[in-house]
């Protein structure tokens, strides 16, 4: 097993992190879930990456908007070097306090973004990430999935670097994290974010109350050493089934179809 800082002495911290993306909604459900965990009388930090240090904040503002000819490498770069000094310096120490951390982007953001939408290699920014935590994994993860095109008329100011970038490369993020749903169901529970942030925060609590039943969280702390060593490797349905997203996919958009008017384009909010 990797020696991941804090992992040993996590007690009984849990790690849940929130993805998805641009207008999903993170933000707000981010809030919901850090009252319901208080209401159970826990301590919460409530972080974000990048921009959950000091150092993150400048990290931050040169990636989204520094200049446009960042390249794909120095950008994965980045996020790496943030990561690192957040776990290092935020994360791990509030877990090993027994807090309850509530991250707005984690791993699976860079092996959406740079592993695929980036072209870089899935696989190759998921070992950079380990090499960055020490092989810090969360025990759930929610992503908050919804269309590209909703999520940027959901915006309400001016897009960042990444923002910009053209609708099929918002496609291919969404299309990673979905593929990476699939091949972890057990960590990540895909939640419809196309409806009022009331519906959403149904399903989110219905899985917080599923998985901490009379507020035992030791389920989520054994996830910190039972899966490191099975988060070294791809799993196995994601290397057997690069369609694997399709059946997802599919059920969202159905559900999604009955909630957002995609053929007019001049339908509100």
């Amino acid at each position: 097993m990797v020696a991941s800082a804090g992992v040993k002495s996590a007690g009984s911290g849990v790690f849940i992190t929130f993805e998805g993306g641009d207008g999903s909604g993170k933000s707000t459900q981010i809030e919901r879930v850090r009252e319901w965990f208080m209401a159970r009388g826990r301590k919460v930090l409530v972080t974000r990456e990048p921009g959950g240090t000091e150092l993150g904040i400048d990290i931050r503002r040169l990636v989204q908007n520094g200049p446009d000819n960042v390249d794909p490498r120095t950008e994965a770069l980045l996020y790496a070097a943030d990561r690192a000094y957040h776990v290092a310096t935020v994360v791990a120490p509030a877990l090993a306090r027994d807090d309850v951390v509530l991250g707005d982007r984690y791993i699976d953001s860079s092996l959406a973004y740079q592993g695929a939408a980036r072209s870089l290699g899935v696989e190759e920014i998921r070992s950079l990430s380990q090499w960055a935590t020490n092989g810090l994994h969360p025990c759930l993860t929610f992503l908050l999935d919804l269309p590209p095109e909703v999520g940027a008329r959901r915006r309400t100011d001016q897009p960042d670097r990444l923002e910009r970038e053209s609708m099929d490369f918002h496609e291919r993020v969404r299309h990673e994290y979905l593929r990476l749903a699939d091949a972890e169901p057990e960590r990540i529970v895909v939640i419809d974010a196309v409806g009022t942030p009331d519906e959403v925060f149904a399903e989110i609590r219905g899985v917080l109350e599923e998985r901490f039943k009379d507020d035992d969280f030791s389920s989520c702390t054994e996830a910190f050493s039972d899966g490191m060593d099975a988060s070294q490797e791809t799993p196995q349905s994601q290397k057997d089934s690069p369609d694997v997203t399709e059946p997802i996919l599919a059920t969202l958009l159905e559900r999604q179809a009955t909630l957002w008017p995609f053929a007019d384009e001049g339908a509100p909010l």
